[in-house]
């Protein structure tokens, strides 16, 4: 049992957190979702342009822990809107042309009561407009598939949770399944379909483009819950105003693990324990968002835990931010997105050398990663060492979606959802993990005293933008982000302080 004192604080922070998120509320429109028709036209797409062929896709697992619902795998909830686990989808595709069958498993009749009956087949054809069978079956219908058809190519949607993570994929299900069907088929291969699916997830729908638009709305308003909030002692507090504030307006889950960082923890790109101080005088980097029907918002904000800036804060903060201005600049249909990071880069080396912070916007070093500097000098820049990720990602069914501008002339196209992020972190644990090099020892006797001055200065802003027919739109706009709007409704922010 808790301790009574905990018990307390637990409840003070509750009625807090009730406090200063009661005035928001966004204003619920008729739920936007993606039809029967909508997941056809999907398939569609996809058998026209692998022409023929036999496509296998398996779904995710049924969980083996008892930490929250069952999520559905993004590639195959994009093909068949069916979010119960252990299925799969095979389509027989001729002359362009497809027929789809789900493959499915029955809730154990026991365990139903436990985690709830899962649709018959009338109910499948009904709302997704999909004949099913048995999963028992998958086997022997693919074998007759196989045998009927042996000159059709067979592709394999991967079932990885996350595209980032699919280079660790050897132990899925999917994976193992069609490995011992190969197995018995010789001289059959399997293709990858991922490349295919990807393209089609990149340009959004409108009823996509929706539910985006609310995970951002929902994600942005906590965000600017956390402003009116008392002011914490330790980051889970701005996590737990964060969260609840997302689930508050109808967010299913947090779209990825909230990173609340404090202090030195904010230097840290994805730091995700959260259970750090937090101090007057530091800056905490919150990137947190909601998951809206299964689409991610992202959004990341950087405010003083005291509620104010100080100079050297205010500095970083604002070149990060006129950066990100920078960067929005290029964003129109056929604009390009390597000069949107371009120009995000160059102001950000600019204002560092400004301040002292590397020697030249040009400037080289020796990194302590293995970057190919003649491809990509930047990568070994000094201002490369304060700033090493990208600025953007495509937003969707996955919070790194793909995106129309990661192929082919990086250009920006209307249905595009992504975001614009670029940040600075500054801590002298960047110098110590340098080689030690003449160039870097140089350097860093030069330029360590000013780093200790703006030590542990972590700033990233980010936000989400829709490509439209005629420009760009932010769609996170709730969420404040200039220097004077944060610090003057942090000015008025509840005085109750939490044990």
């Amino acid at each position: 049992m808790p301790s009574t004192a905990f018990t307390r604080s637990k409840l003070t922070l509750a009625l807090a957190i009730a406090a200063v998120t009661a005035p928001f509320a966004i204003t619920h429109s008729a739920r936007a979702q993606i039809t029967a028709a909508e997941y056809a036209a999907r398939r569609d797409s996809l058998a026209a342009r692998i022409e023929s062929g036999i496509v296998v896709a398996f779904g995710a697992r049924n969980p083996v822990t008892d930490f929250g619902p069952f999520f559905q795998i993004p590639g195959f909830r994009y093909l068949t809107g069916y979010l119960e686990p252990d299925a799969a989808l095979v389509i027989l595709v001729r002359d362009g042309k497809p027929r789809s069958t789900l493959f499915v498993t029955p809730a154990d009749p026991r365990r139903a009561f436990y985690y709830g009956f899962r649709p018959d087949s009338a109910a499948i054809a009904r709302d997704l407009g999909l004949a099913s069978r048995p999963f028992a079956s998958l086997g022997a219908v693919l074998d007759s598939l196989v045998a009927a058809h042996r000159a059709l190519p067979i592709y394999e949607l991967p079932d990885v949770e996350d595209q980032d993570f699919a280079r660790a994929d050897s132990l899925t299900r999917g994976k193992m399944w069609l490995k011992a069907f190969a197995a018995r088929h010789a001289g059959i291969t399997t293709r990858d379909l991922t490349p295919v699916v990807d393209r089609l997830r990149a340009r959004k729908s409108p009823a996509e483009i929706a539910l985006l638009r609310r995970a951002a709305e929902i994600s942005a308003e906590g965000h600017r819950a956390v402003l009116s909030a008392p002011e914490p002692k330790h980051e889970y507090e701005l996590a737990a105003v964060l969260e609840y504030t997302f689930k508050r307006l109808g967010g299913s889950r947090p779209a990825y693990g909230s990173i609340v960082g404090s202090g030195v923890n904010g230097t840290q790109l994805h730091y995700m324990k959260n259970d750090g101080p937090a101090r007057p005088g530091d800056l905490v980097v919150m990137d947190a968002a909601t998951e809206y029907e299964g689409y991610a918002a992202d959004i990341t904000r950087t405010i003083p835990v005291s509620g104010r800036f100080t100079p050297e804060q205010r500095a970083i903060y604002q070149i990060v931010r006129d950066a990100q201005a920078a960067a929005e600049r290029e964003v129109r249909p056929g604009g390009s997105s390597v000069a949107s990071l371009d120009s995000s880069v160059a102001v950000r080396a600019r204002g560092l050398a400004k301040l002292g912070l590397i020697d030249s916007v040009n400037a080289m070093i020796d990194p302590p990663w293995r970057p190919d500097c003649q491809r990509a000098p930047v990568q070994c820049t000094q201002a490369n060492l304060w700033m090493i990720h990208g600025i953007s990602h495509g937003l969707g069914l996955a919070v790194h979606d793909p995106a129309q501008f990661y192929e082919g002339d990086r250009t920006f196209g209307p249905g595009d959802v992504f975001t614009i992020e670029p940040g600075i972190y500054i801590s002298t644990r960047a110098l110590d993990a340098l080689p030690d090099t003449p160039r870097n020892r140089a350097w860093v006797a030069r330029v360590r005293p000013l780093v200790e001055k703006y030590e542990n200065t972590g700033v990233r802003i980010e936000d989400d933008y829709v490509v439209t027919e005629s420009g760009v739109e932010r769609i996170s706009t709730e969420a404040p982000r200039e220097i004077d709007e944060i610090e003057s409704i942090m000015r008025n922010r509840s005085k109750q302080v939490l044990p």
